[in-house]
């Protein structure tokens, strides 16, 4: 049967405190009221304390943007998994194609957040994802393969049933370009059975992959459709309240359609 889908918005490195609370404010008279869609937003650190104050008693959940592996300590400029907490963060991206690119992040680094995460009972968000060149190469599959296995490691099977993975091709990130949804299905479907190999199908099918990658209004239905797509990880089209309710609503149709059908 198909998953209530999640829809997570991944704000980046925009919006200060201020803009942060007046786009909440208005994505939560969009959404009203919320059915059939588990909705997730991710401001950058210094809006998390401010915008959770605005989700109060909200079904809208409060996720950050990327967190260190220790829970306190001499790191300067870190966030630990205690500060997310503390502002009543349930969920937390891990491994974006941006930190593994920019900040060097490796899978190794990713599993040790990853593992810290599930210790203080944050939902990881696991990015995965090729590059255009890895994709052209025919080496998207064993990519993404590696980074599945190094980033969850050696997890035991009650963690794995608290993951989401989030497939992001590289290649679609930021440009434009989308994965069509067979394309984007078929790696979702590659990733499940992976997962089912590995945990067991009983657990497998349960954990939420999220498509991400230029999510639009106009093609989040045609990819919500499809049986592993479980929900979507949205950049720039979750800036706009209005645009990200429309993905919201295309999600919450897909799977009414399909639990209909």
């Amino acid at each position: 049967m198909k998953k209530k889908p999640l829809i997570a918005g991944n704000w980046k490195m925009y919006k200060t405190a201020s803009e942060a609370v007046t786009l909440v404010q208005t994505l939560k008279a969009a959404v009203h009221p919320v059915m059939n869609v588990e909705i997730v937003i991710c401001p950058p650190f210094i809006a998390l304390s401010e915008v959770s104050k605005v989700l109060t008693d909200t079904p809208i959940e409060l996720g950050a943007q990327n967190m260190y592996s220790a829970p306190e300590g001499a790191f300067t400029g870190e966030i630990s998994p205690m500060m997310l907490k503390d502002v009543r963060c349930r969920f937390v991206i891990l491994g974006h194609s941006e930190r593994r690119q920019y900040f060097k992040e490796d899978n190794i680094l990713i599993h040790e957040k990853v593992k810290t995460a599930l210790k203080y009972s944050l939902v990881p968000i696991v990015c995965v994802g090729e590059t255009l060149e890895e994709r052209e190469g025919k080496a998207h599959f064993d990519v993404v393969k590696t980074q599945l296995d190094e980033c969850l490691g050696n997890l035991e099977k009650d963690d794995i049933a608290k993951v989401v993975i989030a497939y992001e091709p590289v290649w679609a990130i930021g440009t434009g370009k989308t994965a069509t949804p067979d394309q984007a299905e078929q790696m979702h479907s590659y990733i499940r059975r992976l997962l089912n190999e590995r945990f067991g199908k009983e657990l497998g099918v349960k954990v939420p992959i999220l498509y991400g990658g230029s999510v639009k209004p106009d093609n989040a239905r045609s990819l919500m459709e499809k049986p592993n797509i479980d929900g979507a990880l949205v950049g720039g089209a979750s800036l706009k309240a209005e645009t990200f309710a429309q993905i919201v609503r295309e999600a919450r149709m897909a799977y009414e359609s399909g639990v209909n059908a």
